[in-house]
């Protein structure tokens, strides 16, 4: 049998150890970001909607909002890519000076 190529394929047991099971924190729903903060991407597999199962553990830059959810600047290779991505998937990293 030919195996599935969907957007979430290999991602049903996606840090099932690591998550808080239970209610989902409506303080991680609603937390707010400003544009240059650095924020990590940390997949939270109890939403139905993440981002592509490749950038998760990258860390990006707040470039800009659109509605809910905010714009990454990511590093991928070479390239700088802008993600999409909703905050119940993001965690705030403190800049050392």
């Amino acid at each position: 049998m030919k195996g599935s190529k969907g957007y979430r394929r290999r991602t049903r047991n996606l840090k099932t150890k690591l998550r808080d099971k239970g209610k989902l924190k409506i303080r991680k729903y609603l937390q707010e970001f400003k544009e240059n903060d650095l924020v990590s991407i940390v997949i939270n597999p109890s939403y139905q909607s993440i981002p592509h199962p490749r950038f998760q553990g990258r860390t990006g830059r707040v470039v800009d909002k659109q509605g809910r959810a905010y714009y990454l600047e990511i590093k991928d290779g070479g390239k700088k890519k802008n993600i999409l991505v909703t905050p119940e998937h993001l965690t705030k990293i403190e800049e050392s000076k």
